[in-house]
């Protein structure tokens, strides 16, 4: 999000540069030919002009430091699915082999068991996949 930010901030500072080299321009056209103000309202349309360039790279920069990330935040977002799921199953597994030791059940100790191993694959699937 800051990466957003600081793109749109750079863009609309590219635009708000673009309004002005726009009234520079018409100013410096409307000013007497060879006058001090024409002169000086043309080199200010001129500097607002080369400051856009630079504003221009700047959000291009942004925006793709912005894209990156939020490619890195999607890896991340989709290895904490297989991680909760991974996480669920221990916690039912761990129910499980609870009730087995209560009620000397040795089927529900399996189910546990097999809990807890497709637990493991989940956890190497986030991590190896």
């Amino acid at each position: 999000m800051l990466q957003q930010d600081r793109a749109t901030d750079s863009w609309n500072e590219f635009q708000a540069d673009s309004i002005k080299k726009h009234l520079y321009t018409i100013a410096g056209r409307g000013a007497a030919s060879g006058s001090a103000d024409g002169d000086y309202y043309k080199k200010q349309a001129k500097e607002y002009g080369e400051t856009q360039n630079k504003l221009r790279d700047k959000a291009l920069d942004n925006e793709k430091d912005r894209d990156r990330l939020l490619a890195a935040s999607a890896a991340h977002e989709e290895r904490h699915k297989w991680l909760t799921g991974s996480a669920t199953l221990f916690e039912i597994g761990i129910a499980m082999s609870t009730v087995a030791i209560i009620t000397h059940r040795a089927w529900l100790w399996y189910a546990a068991a097999g809990f807890g191993v497709i637990g493991l694959a989940l956890l190497g699937t986030a991590y190896l996949g």
